[in-house]
């Protein structure tokens, strides 16, 4: 089963990128127990003047970022989903991605381009499980959470 619609804007379409994504995704769905529960992501890579109309639309912050998330569910509704199943084929939500932002970032933190798209794709893929890392103790939860599956999946920092 696939687990993400992956949409491009104003970048060509990459395969590399979809595999990393897939990969990603299929290790989140599976870690969370998703994998039959009629759910899919809307993975959305662009530019960073295309993340940050986003941002500005619908966060009122007027800039660049690398990585925006807007989940279709409340955390108990995540719970409940989880437990009991969900009878239609819906969206758990959208994750948007700044590939020029991931390759900075990637040079910056001294690590692959793969290391740097898998951690921003699992980090959507939390939010819209409805983690977040403003207070200290959520911070600590969800980055345990993120390694966890990136260190499944052998993709480490350098």
């Amino acid at each position: 089963m696939k687990y993400t619609e992956i949409e491009y804007i104003h970048i060509p379409k990459n395969a590399e990128y979809e595999i990393i994504i897939d990969k990603v995704i299929t290790e989140c769905f599976r870690t969370e127990k998703l994998t039959d529960k009629n759910l899919y992501i809307n993975i959305i890579l662009t530019t960073p003047e295309e993340i940050r109309k986003y941002n500005k639309q619908y966060r009122n912050i007027d800039k660049e970022t690398d990585v925006l998330s807007f989940p279709m569910f409340e955390k108990q509704e995540i719970n409940e989903i989880q437990t009991n199943g969900n009878e239609v084929y819906d969206v758990l939500g959208d994750v948007i991605i700044s590939i020029e932002q991931v390759r900075k970032q990637a040079i910056e933190y001294e690590h692959s381009f793969e290391r740097e798209l898998a951690y921003m794709i699992v980090h959507g893929f939390y939010h819209l499980m409805g983690y977040d890392h403003i207070e200290e103790q959520d911070k600590i939860e969800m980055r345990k959470k993120e390694e966890y599956i990136l260190n499944k999946l052998k993709i480490v920092r350098e």
